[in-house]
């Protein structure tokens, strides 16, 4: 059996071993014995913890994957991503000065091809988490092969037919390929192919700034390429607040990232081995020549499943429609992960499953807008964020303070000529209770989960003021949110109070 993915070109060294554990040749699909308790087709984050989940609890599970078990995080997204940008920032740590710190004149040199390959070897050395072989060891039986519903209680894969008391639809989305004139006959890359190049490329045009752009964007300017990034608003990253985005915007062109804002490409022409990309700019036409295009402009939903035949509704962009239970038109069928929901998020598709599992299996109430979901751009600086932002809490409310901390007037940050960014913590209004923060600077995916705790726990910013932090720590900064927070209390009558109380007490 031979997927032809492209994530496993060129299928070489470590990429046969990640083969063999997420795509095996010699794999032969198990005969059904009667009906399955859970049927999941997908094997990306969501997949994989809803059968190793119901598995674990005794039920009869199959799980379907047409293409490569580990799905985009594992092959095309989270973990080759996070291995190239460890080494581009490797790269830059080298190139930057340090007094009293000398290279010795010795250049720094970036072997691409090197670079690759080590991405290739730690994405296999993880895939045995995801191996077809691990899950059967867990008692589920693995299907290799395009799934379809034939009815409302089952699928057919493979010639076969799996018929299922209870089902969940997780299998992802895909990168979008926008409606750009030449971009068809165009050789473009998207996430997933561009973690299968061999050679460096000495001019990279990237059409998108979202989290996925931004990232590329900046770990192949750490390499070495001339990049261009085109993005159609007015900042990069425009679901984040504009003062945090702008960090990450100064970093990217610090970086040597040219950036081509409030700009739309128009056309895509392809010329003897190099591609012109143009686009319209303050009312311009203007043209920009590169060796490789890379589209990161949003993704689609995989819904190609004959979910007719099954009364799933679902819509073409947004994908499998769900109630907030997760369960879908169809009392039988439940969705998770990128399918279904407007978080794209590994760690997202992750406890959504957990909650196709509670409810699919003991009747549960579980409701994914009950889940308290942060997320993370692994630029550098990184920007996370979690709960509310300013402006939504302004058009929805509840009313709210802002607390704010700059890296900055932070030891660690200083001492490591670290200081980019900030911390901002939003609460109610007349409480400490947090409703959304935003970390910006190094190691922000790191510190945003202290916010997450304390909303999912209940712990108010001012508890953070009475938590010792190891000095000196960026972490500092979340207990000087909490300093602040209770400064704020002490107001002119408080202080008078207070300051009467001393002079009482020193009389003694």
């Amino acid at each position: 059996m031979t997927s032809g993915i492209t994530a496993l070109e060129p299928l070489i060294d470590h990429n046969l071993r990640l083969q063999a554990n997420v795509r095996p040749e010699t794999w032969e699909n198990p005969t059904p014995q009667g009906r399955y308790n859970m049927v999941v087709i997908g094997a990306g984050t969501a997949g994989l913890v809803t059968a190793a989940g119901a598995a674990g609890l005794g039920a009869k599970v199959a799980l379907i994957e047409k293409s490569l078990l580990g799905g985009d995080c594992l092959n095309v997204g989270c973990v080759p991503s996070k291995a190239l940008l460890s080494a581009a920032h490797a790269a830059a740590r080298r190139r930057r000065a340090v007094d009293g710190i000398v290279a010795n004149g010795q250049e720094l040199i970036v072997d691409f091809p090197a670079v690759m390959q080590r991405m290739r070897r730690l994405r296999a050395d993880i895939s045995p988490n995801d191996s077809a072989e691990r899950f059967r060891s867990l008692g589920v039986d693995v299907y290799l092969g395009e799934a379809k519903f034939v009815a409302e209680d089952a699928v057919e894969v493979e010639g076969t037919r799996l018929e299922f008391s209870k089902a969940c639809i997780a299998t992802g989305g895909r990168a979008a390929a926008p409606p750009i004139d030449g971009l068809v006959d165009a050789d473009y890359l998207t996430n997933e192919t561009v973690f299968s190049l061999t050679e460096l490329p000495r001019r990279l045009v990237v059409l998108g700034g979202g989290p996925i752009g931004c990232e590329l964007a900046q770990c192949f300017a750490r390499f070495g390429s001339d990049v261009t990034l085109i993005e159609r608003s007015a900042h990069v990253l425009a679901r984040e607040s504009s003062e945090a985005a702008a960090v990450v915007q100064n970093a990217l062109i610090e970086d040597g990232v040219d950036l081509k804002l409030n700009s739309s490409v128009q056309r895509v022409e392809s010329r003897g081995g190099e591609t012109i990309v143009w686009y319209q700019s303050n009312g311009d036409e203007k043209s920009i020549q590169a060796d490789r295009l890379l589209i990161a402009v949003g993704r689609v939903p995989n819904i190609d499943l004959n979910l007719n035949a099954a009364g799933v509704e679902f819509d073409e962009r947004q994908g499998i429609q769900v109630s907030d239970r997760l369960q879908t038109s169809n009392s039988r069928i439940y969705a998770a992960g990128d399918v279904a929901s407007k978080y794209k998020f590994t760690h997202a598709a992750d406890f959504l499953a957990r909650t196709v599992i509670r409810n699919a299996f003991f009747w549960g109430r579980g409701k994914a807008s009950a889940l308290t979901i942060p997320h993370a751009t692994y630029t550098s600086p990184e920007l996370a964020h979690v709960g509310l932002t300013e402006s939504e809490a302004v058009e929805n409310g509840p009313a709210i303070r802002t607390f704010r901390q700059e890296f900055s007037d932070i030891d660690r940050a200083i001492v490591e000529e670290e200081t980019a960014g900030f911390v901002q913590v939003h609460v109610k209004k007349g409480t400490d209770k947090i409703v959304g923060a935003t970390v910006v600077g190094e190691h922000a995916g790191e510190l945003i989960s202290q916010f997450s705790l304390a909303m999912t726990s209940g712990i108010g910013l001012g508890q953070f003021a009475a938590t010792i932090y190891p000095y000196p720590t960026r972490a500092e900064a979340v207990r000087k949110l909490g300093d602040q927070y209770q400064k704020s209390k002490l107001t002119p009558f408080t202080a008078k109070l207070l300051k009467a109380m001393i002079q009482f007490t020193s009389s003694k």
